[in-house]
């Protein structure tokens, strides 16, 4: 675990954004994700640290939405070329697929597609069997897919 700690932080810290939308909020929740992990040794010898690290941002995320309002952040969309420009278009269209989509299933895309974990350990952080995240992960591609060729 400590030779991919660097990597785990990163990923964390992208778990921590996807669910909070604010640098500095998932900043200070992946740092005080490490040192709670760090102050633990009871999970550090059985083989689910990275559930363990998931399961405490993730805690530490609820936390501070329940104590923060939600705020609305301005889509700024800067001068570009025009491939820029469709690029940005399909971004922007896969972003509304995605919320379309709802938390657990958000959650799911991201730790598979954007975190690339194993489909062992996004069950086990989901806390659903593997054959279950098969079926949910197929719901929700199916459902990107419609709402990606409904904007076209």
């Amino acid at each position: 675990m400590r030779a991919d700690m660097d990597e785990q932080y990163d990923k964390i810290y992208r778990y921590c954004y996807m669910k909070l939308k604010h640098r500095q909020a998932a900043e200070d929740v992946t740092q005080e994700t490490f040192l709670r992990f760090l102050e633990n040794n009871t999970y550090k010898d059985i083989g689910k640290e990275i559930s363990y690290l998931y399961r405490i941002a993730g805690n530490l995320c609820i936390d501070l939405m329940r104590k923060q309002k939600k705020e609305e952040l301005s889509e700024e969309i800067p001068d570009c070329t025009d491939n820029a420009q469709e690029q940005m278009a399909l971004n922007m269209d896969l972003k509304r697929a995605i919320e379309s989509l709802d938390a657990r299933q958000r959650e799911l895309v991201f730790l598979r597609y954007v975190n690339g974990l194993s489909v062992g350990k996004t069950a086990e952080i989901l806390g659903i069997s593997r054959f279950a995240l098969y079926r949910k992960e197929k719901e929700c591609m199916k459902k990107l897919k419609k709402e990606m060729e409904g904007e076209k």
